[in-house]
């Protein structure tokens, strides 16, 4: 939200009070509370009839400062509010002639004594940002709505990322951005996963702990500033440090919640009936038995909204008229190794017989009169189910818990951003605050039913809308983008961004969901979708079968589903590194290069994990433009090894792309090209890619149950690679792509490929050296 009248005036209707002078502090074990008045005090008289702001600075855990200001501090808090794991922290406080200040970690704020307001934030000596001179202010508006807006320091050639899944351009700075979930598709400024927590290239972070509205301008109003304001009387936001865009990223994770660890079958293909169309068994089973006789592996079969009858979503029954066998067709379809997901969504229709059952019970949103809060849109007559009610949570979790018993895997659970602002909580949250966290608590609910049933690392969602914190109940996928080109652009624009937003895991409608492509969106769609976290193919009023798309469709289809599932050792060992330490699988350029600032605008290309480049192509003339960051990069499909630092433009078939591995990396493949959850240390090769000498590597596998099978050490001294594996009980090999004629080794055999030399062990878990 704009307050200014260009640099110097203030908008008609608003006035602003800034912090000017320091009155009193308060020192304690944990904390600095500092008042402040808004005026220069230069008599008694003056105290009176004023305005005092208080501003207490903390840490929550190590490398994180907080920052709460308000002025009027005796509003009624009813929630909700974000969850947040803190830690016990000792923090460092010191009050001296000059400065007051609060260390933690390698993180500290300062705050100036003086004539002006000046509080600066530090990694170590390194200052990230800072708010000075008319940078915090209370401000009134019209109609007698006040606000708190704090505008931070954004340094020359630093770029802002994140805020959730933005469709929107890539790096935020120039934007003004509202953190208030719709649905608006992925071709608007509206998104459906808004998150108040934007990352910047300087190492650093920002969140705002409001699940409310957060409006922010960044260098959109005041051009060096960034900007964030909430309606009201307080304003509690955090600075995220860690010496690294991947470290502030992780803190930040660790302070709202790690991803959960997907089950590994879910990574593989999913296949959907799409909405709109006519399907029963018959047509599910044509489409399951016409993947298997083309050899296309299939992991999760997905039934849309009408698997219900229309009218009445969510009735959480299977529409008898088309399904009239459902318990049957699914174990039918689970003999054939599916796991089965369906459609589901918060709302109840009135036709519904579960609409006068939420209704008498106190289960659904109600207005201020009590009675149920109704509309159209979307089904006619629908309430919504109340959340906060843990009745009602209990009742709506009962009838997934029978889908869950009669074979149901997996849940869709779509919509949970139009939710009303004129409702009654049963818990009295908020209703402004609880329309962008109803998401939290509608995805947390349906979590909690399949990790109580399935298993906690069997639990798996493909979720629309998130809050912060959100990302803990994966996965996410873009919602509606259409079958063009600029809405495959549009889509790895907002995975990359909820990507630096803290979510792990995201997905999107293989070939776009409105409309139906072409053959060559559909092929070259698929090749991104397939190298992507999570991989599903769906639409809205056709068919996303590959033949439909022609013969060759098919084959491409088929040969990025194998490649997924040979690189499954390594994309579960990245799928770890998420639920650990928040890092995204699929990462923007600028978090694994943040030095390189040819990365920094970079969004339509991605690392998935930190070691494989991917580019998908977004033109029917099959040309690739993609960068590569200095170092001696090597195609994973050609063997191919070029030199990086420079922008690249190239055609590719339909069965290739710009698929690159960085140097000095160690990636994990296995052999099994039919399904995605196998043994992933049976018969491993791990391939190495152009060691520098003085390089420190490893890669670990895990098994699909999740126990860490074995962790492969890389080492170049002198020109000797030093291979070291430990905890392995299974055969591997390593292969090594380039050789010459003094390659000597010890401890091993080799056989010679059309790759390069595998080197098979002497030993499970020797050493093998390697002279080259």
């Amino acid at each position: 939200m704009k307050f200014t009248d260009g640099y110097w005036g203030i908008r008609e209707g608003f006035s602003m009070q800034h912090p000017m002078e320091i009155r009193d502090v308060q020192l304690d074990d944990q904390s600095i509370r500092v008042y402040v008045a808004t005026t220069r005090v230069q008599s008694k008289g003056q105290t009176l009839n004023a305005t005092l702001l208080t501003l207490r600075f903390s840490s929550p855990m190590p490398d994180v400062i907080r920052v709460q200001a308000s002025r009027h501090a005796g509003k009624k808090d009813i929630g909700p509010h974000f969850e947040l794991s803190t830690q016990e922290v000792s923090p460092i406080i010191e009050d001296n002639e000059n400065y007051l200040s609060l260390k933690s970690g390698n993180a500290s704020v300062r705050i100036q004594k003086g004539s002006a307001w000046d509080v600066s934030f530090f990694d170590g000596e390194n200052r990230l940002t800072g708010t000075g001179h008319k940078g915090l202010a209370h401000i009134q508006g019209p109609e007698g709505k006040t606000y708190m807006r704090e505008q931070l320091d954004i340094g020359v050639q630093e770029s802002l990322y994140g805020l959730g899944e933005r469709f929107t351009p890539f790096v935020k700075n120039g934007q003004s951005v509202d953190i208030w979930n719709e649905d608006g598709g992925t071709s608007s400024e509206q998104a459906y996963k808004n998150i108040p927590f934007y990352l910047s290239n300087q190492g650093y972070g920002v969140f705002v702990n409001h699940p409310e509205n957060v409006s922010y301008e960044l260098a959109s109003e005041t051009v060096s500033k960034s900007q964030f304001s909430v309606e009201g009387e307080s304003l509690d936001y955090f600075i995220i440090a860690g010496g690294s865009p991947k470290a502030a990223l992780s803190n930040y994770t660790a302070l709202t919640g790690t991803p959960a660890l997907p089950p590994a079958w879910s990574f593989g293909l999913w296949l959907s009936t799409s909405f709109t169309t006519d399907y029963d068994e018959e047509t599910v089973t044509s489409f399951i038995d016409g993947m298997a006789e083309r050899d296309l592996p299939l992991s999760v079969f997905h039934f849309d909204c009408f698997w219900m009858k229309e009218y009445q979503w969510c009735d959480f029954e299977w529409d008898k008229d088309v399904f009239p066998d459902p318990k049957g067709m699914l174990t039918r379809l689970k003999d054939k190794g599916l796991r089965i997901c369906v459609w589901i969504n918060p709302y109840i229709a009135q036709k519904s017989p579960l609409f006068a059952e939420g209704a008498e019970n106190g289960y659904l949103l109600k207005r201020e009169n009590g009675d149920v809060w109704q509309w159209d849109m979307w089904q006619a007559g629908m309430g919504l189910v109340d959340f906060t009610n843990p009745d009602a949570v209990a009742w709506y979790q009962d009838k997934l818990k029978a889908l869950v018993d009669m074979g149901v895997d997996a849940f869709k659970t779509d919509f949970g951003e139009r939710i009303p602002t004129d409702v009654v909580y049963a818990d009295g949250s908020d209703p402004v605050k609880m329309h962008n966290y109803y998401t939290q608590l509608y995805n947390k609910a349906v979590f909690d039913v399949l990790k109580e049933t399935k298993g906690v690392n069997e639990a798996v969602l493909f979720a629309r809308s998130a809050t912060a914190g959100g990302q803990q109940f994966p996965v996410h996928w873009g919602g509606d983008c259409s079958a063009n080109y600029p809405s495959m652009a549009e889509s790895i624009r907002g995975g990359l961004s909820l990507g630096l937003s803290g979510f792990g895991f995201w997905s999107h409608d293989i070939s776009g969901f409105e409309s139906t492509a072409p053959p060559d969106i559909y092929k070259r769609w698929v090749a991104f979708g397939l190298l992507s976290s999570h991989s599903r193919l769906h639409g809205s009023n056709s068919y996303r079968v590959p033949w439909l798309f022609g013969d060759e469709a098919v084959d491409v289809l088929r040969h990025f589903t194998h490649l997924k599932h040979q690189l499954m050792p390594y994309l579960y060992s990245t799928a770890h590194e998420a639920a650990s330490d928040g890092l995204p699988s699929m990462r923007a350029m600028m978090l694994e290069f943040p030095e390189d600032l040819n990365c920094a605008p970079v969004d339509l290309q991605y690392m998935l994990g930190e070691h494989l480049l991917v580019a998908p192509i977004f033109n029917e003339n099959s040309v690739a433009n993609y960068y590569l960051p200095a170092g001696r990069w090597t195609n994973y499909l050609t063997g191919e090894v070029v030199e990086g630092g420079r922008w690249v433009s190239e055609t590719h078939d339909y069965f290739s792309l710009p698929l690159f591995v960085r140097p000095n990396a160690v990636l994990a493949i296995g052999e099994n090209t039919e399904k995605p959850d196998y043994d992933y240390a049976q018969n491993v090769t791990y391939h190495i890619f152009e060691v520098e000498d003085g390089a420190v590597t490893e890669a670990k596998v895990y098994a699909p149950e999740n126990t860490l099978e074995g962790t492969f050490h890389l080492t170049k001294n002198d020109g000797v690679l030093t291979l070291r594996m430990d905890g392995a009980t299974k055969p591997w090999t390593a292969l090594l792509r380039t050789v010459n004629e003094t390659t000597s080794i010890e401890g091993g055999r080799v056989e010679n490929t059309e790759n390069g030399v595998r080197i098979l062990p002497n030993e499970a878990t020797g050493i093998i050296r390697i002279t080259l």
